[in-house]
Order: C-alpha cells, then sequence, then structure tokens
C-alpha cells in the first residue's frame, strides 16, 4: 500500500488544521502515514471495500452499534489510520470502551467516586500510555543531591494550628497563581503525538509560575522545552524529576518563557539565551513526606510540585469526580501540581493540575483522594522552589 509523506517543513497536511513550519527531524517522527485528501476522495470506495476485508481477514468483529461513536471520536481528536492500523486502534478503542461502561455502571451503584470517558488516549494500550505520556523518574534513580535546598528558609511543617486544616478549601487558580492547562503531547504534529515523556518538565515550571507570581505580581507562562533541552541531569523526552529541573535553574540564573522558547515536545539542541530569561529561583526545599504537611505547604506556601503513581489504568480514562484506586504500585513515574485543596460530600481531594490538554479530566484537572493513606503517593515527593 502506497504511503504519502508531506514535504518536510510543512505539517500538518492542509486539511487537518493550520499549516505550521516543522524540521526534518519533526518531520522524520511525524510522517504522516493516511494519503492526502485528493488521494482519500478517489479511492473512498476502494480504501472502505478494503478495510472490510481486512477486518474480516483479522477474524475480528467490531460493535456496530459504536459505528458513528468511532466516526464521532476520530473526528473530534483528528485520529488519522492507515486500514490497517485502524483495525488495530478500533479494537483497543472498543476494549476501553467496554472497560469505561463497565466502572461507570459501578459507579452509578456506588462503588467508585469518580466517572471514566474516552480522550484522545483511548485508542492506545495501558502499555503504550505509559510509554508516551508519563515520565518522572523513580526517586530511587535520581542521582542529583540536594545542595541546592536552603536550609535557612525552611518550610516550618510544625506552623500553624492543625484545627485549621481542611476547614477551608484552597485554590491557588482564585489568586491568579496558575497558568492554564497546557498540553504535554501536541496532537497536531502527527496521529498519535511524539513520544515525549516531558510531564517533570510541566510539573517545575507550574511550581516555579506560582512562586514568581507570589513575589513579584506577575503570572508568566515558562519554558518547558528549555528544560527538556537543555536540563543535562534529566533525560528529555524520556524522563526527568522537577528536582534536577530547579537544580538546572538555579545553576543558570533563570530560565525562558514560553513565548522566547515554545514548546516542540521534541528533544532538541539546546537554545536558552540569559536575555530571554524571564524567571529565576534561588533554591528549592521538599515538604515533608505525609500529607498533613503537604496540605499546610499548599495552604501557606502556593502550587506544589509532586510525582505520583499513575500505573492504575483508571488514570488514563478519569473523566470526573474524586479518584482513588486502591491498587497502585508505588512506582512514581508522573509528575503534576497541586494547586489546592477542598472538599465535596465530606469526600476531600487534592486539586491537581495535569499536562495532558483540556480534554481530559476535569478540563485537565484532576481531583485526587486525600487523607486517604496517601493514595497514590502523592504527598511523598512534593517541592517547591524559592524565587
Amino acid at each position: 500500500m502506497a504511503v504519502c509523506v508531506y514535504n518536510v517543513g510543512v505539517y500538518p497536511p492542509p486539511f487537518s488544521g493550520a499549516v505550521q513550519r516543522i524540521t526534518p527531524r519533526e518531520a522524520a517522527i511525524c510522517e504522516w502515514r493516511a494519503c492526502g485528501l485528493s488521494s482519500i476522495k478517489l479511492s473512498l470506495f476502494l480504501g472502505c471495500a478494503l478495510l472490510s476485508i481486512l477486518v474480516a481477514a483479522s477474524g475480528h468483529t467490531f460493535d456496530s452499534r459504536l459505528d458513528e461513536d468511532w466516526k464521532t471520536w476520530k473526528s473530534q481528536h483528528e485520529k488519522q489510520y492507515t486500514e490497517e492500523e485502524e483495525i488495530h486502534r478500533r479494537k483497543i478503542w472498543e476494549d476501553n470502551v467496554r472497560y469505561i461502561e463497565q466502572h461507570n455502571l459501578e459507579y452509578s451503584m456506588g462503588k467508585h467516586t469518580f466517572t471514566m470517558g474516552t480522550n484522545q488516549f483511548s485508542d492506545l494500550t495501558d502499555k503504550e500510555f505509559s510509554e508516551r505520556m508519563t515520565g518522572s523518574l523513580p526517586f530511587e534513580a535520581v542521582k542529583s543531591t540536594e545542595e541546592a535546598i536552603d536550609e535557612d528558609i525552611e518550610f516550618d511543617e510544625d506552623k500553624g494550628n492543625d484545627d485549621d486544616l481542611s476547614n477551608a478549601p484552597v485554590d491557588w487558580r482564585t489568586k491568579g497563581a496558575v497558568t492554564p492547562v497546557k498540553d504535554q503531547p501536541p496532537f497536531y504534529f502527527c496521529n498519535q503525538g511524539p513520544d515525549c515523556g516531558s510531564c517533570w518538565a510541566f510539573s517545575a515550571t507550574g511550581a516555579i509560575e506560582g512562586q514568581w507570581k507570589l513575589k513579584h505580581g506577575k503570572l508568566v507562562s515558562l519554558s518547558e522545552q528549555n528544560l527538556v533541552d537543555c536540563d543535562p541531569q534529566s533525560h528529555g523526552c524520556k524522563s526527568g524529576n522537577p528536582i534536577d529541573a530547579f537544580q538546572y535553574v538555579i545553576k543558570k540564573k533563570g530560565t525562558e518563557s514560553e513565548q522566547s522558547y515554545p514548546y516542540t515536545a521534541v528533544e532538541g539542541n539546546c537554545r536558552f539565551q540569559r536575555r530571554n530569561v524571564a524567571a529565576t529561583i534561588r533554591s528549592f526545599r521538599r515538604v515533608q513526606a505525609n500529607e498533613a504537611a503537604l496540605e499546610r505547604a499548599v495552604r501557606d506556601i502556593g502550587p506544589i510540585s509532586v510525582s505520583v503513581d499513575t500505573k492504575p489504568i483508571s488514570f488514563q480514562r478519569y473523566k470526573k469526580g474524586i479518584y482513588y484506586d486502591s491498587a497502585p504500585k508505588k512506582t512514581i513515574i508522573h509528575a503534576m501540581l497541586v494547586v489546592g485543596y477542598g472538599a465535596e460530600k465530606n469526600t476531600n481531594y487534592w486539586l491537581v493540575k495535569n499536562s495532558w490538554g483540556t480534554n481530559w479530566g476535569e478540563n485537565g484537572y484532576i481531583r485526587m483522594s486525600k487523607d486517604r493513606g496517601n493514595n497514590c503517593e502523592i504527598a511523598s515527593h512534593a517541592f517547591y522552589p524559592i524565587v
């Protein structure tokens, strides 16, 4: 079967949105595997016939009741496949839909505190999702030291009255200390987006953005790409760690803004320029590894960088409600930003900003169970920078 590839320098193809200039490397990563619009129009009948033949040959029967939903989902998330790949992805998508439907049925029976839904990841297996969308190094693998921690400006975890905790909700978005939800995988590049496990960079920039706003009164969207390209301790799109990102910013005496160093989700050569520095930090601190200490830090300090266990398959499919999973594997693989906490119907939750765009979760956020045994290890690896 012929594969149509668009000229290097322009991506995506004209029929999928705004044309964007890219490098040859990005073009190689994002090779368009579906034929152009004119070819599709000319071979529509043959393509449909071939797809039917391939489905029959595979021995897999799709649920015809989901045909329209599948078409709608593909259109919504701008998915394009080759004929062979569509069979594979449709099967995965249907499996995910059935899993979601079963979970939501159990939710209606009171067995869960959150619902699931399809999203841009619904054609991925759990293994594919984990490889593409996470990327925070297990902390035992972090080789950096904590020399940058300023012991003279230690966060007093015993400060305050415990009676004050959990009574009043906190949401740093209302104080203007949180930038809009960002999108770790730029799906306009190719069908599934490039594999860039850069969550660690988004978590680090989110924490710095908050502290910079609270000290200087200006909210600046900082550059994750600066960290992906330039932090020598982390591994770019393969994995990284917020504390190494903090140390890099300290060493370089600052980091650039999103405007001067935009995100591409492709690891490249470092282009950091000191004249473009938009924010600086001088040290960072680790919060004691328990939820009471994390609550005080969020209340008194601001947004906090955390790294959590997201291995349970329910996290990928989270839609709304207060997330809790009884089977975490205690493997820290995803970094996010705690921006507040609250309660709903006597159930406490952490308000957490993710970096998977606004189509995921509650407009890009997740409410995670609070005071339930440190679920997902949310308080185990919490840090904040000092500006």
